[in-house]
C-alpha cells in the first residue's frame, strides 16, 4: 500500500514534538498524514487523548495508519482496541512505548488510567513496536511483552535511547525505512 492510499494519524507523546522531532518532520513530508492535536501536551488526560484519536479515526476517508510515540504510542494502541470502526485501521506503527512505573519517570507525571486502560489483547492490525535497548523510560522487555501483547512486530533499534530528538532522531530515516517495509506489506 501507498503513502498516498492512507491517512495517516501521528500521535505525539507526552509535551508533543518539537519540530525537529522525527513525527513533526514526518508530518511535513508525507503527503497524507497529520499529528493528532491533544488539548493538554504537559499534563495528559488518557480519555481525553483517546477520544481525540478516535475523531480523527472516525473523520479519515482513507484507511489509517496511527505513528505514536512514546505516551502516544499507547493512545494509539489504545484507540485501535476502543475504536468502533475496526475495518478502518490498516496499520499501528508504535515507538518506545513508556512503562509507566520506570524509575526515571516521576511518580504522578502519567495519567494511571493509560497503563489501567492499556490493551490486554492483540489490536487486531498489522503493525509494528520499535524498541530501543537503552530507553530510560522502558527496558527492552517491557516493550518485548508489550509487541507479544498486542500482536506486533517488535523492531530492536539497538541503543537508540528514547528515539526522540534528544537522543539525535531528528529525522530517523531508519524508522521511515521500516515504516515504508510496515506498508509495502499491506494489501491494497
Amino acid at each position: 500500500m501507498r503513502v498516498s492510499d492512507l491517512d495517516i494519524l501521528i500521535i505525539p507523546g507526552l509535551g508533543g514534538s518539537g519540530p525537529d522531532h522525527w513525527q513533526s518532520r514526518w508530518a511535513q513530508k508525507l503527503s497524507t498524514a497529520r499529528l493528532v492535536e491533544q488539548g493538554d501536551w504537559l499534563q495528559p488526560d488518557r480519555d481525553d487523548w483517546v477520544a481525540n484519536i478516535l475523531r480523527e479515526i472516525d473523520a479519515a476517508r482513507r484507511p489509517v495508519a496511527l505513528v505514536g510515540h512514546s505516551l502516544g504510542a499507547i493512545a494509539a494502541a489504545s484507540a485501535i482496541a476502543e475504536t468502533p470502526s475496526p475495518k478502518k485501521i490498516a496499520a499501528a506503527f508504535l515507538v518506545a512505548p513508556p512503562d509507566p512505573a520506570a524509575a526515571a519517570l516521576p511518580p504522578g507525571l502519567i495519567d494511571p488510567r493509560f497503563k489501567e486502560k492499556a490493551p490486554q489483547a492483540a489490536l487486531g492490525a498489522p503493525g509494528v513496536l520499535v524498541a530501543s535497548r537503552s530507553d530510560a523510560f522502558a527496558d527492552f522487555s517491557y516493550a518485548e511483552r508489550l509487541a507479544g501483547l498486542w500482536g506486533l512486530d517488535l523492531a530492536d533499534a539497538g541503543d537508540a535511547g528514547h528515539i526522540n530528538a534528544e537522543s539525535g532522531h531528528g529525522p530517523w530515516p531508519e524508522g521511515l525505512m521500516r515504516l515504508a517495509g510496515l506498508f509495502s506489506k499491506l494489501a491494497p
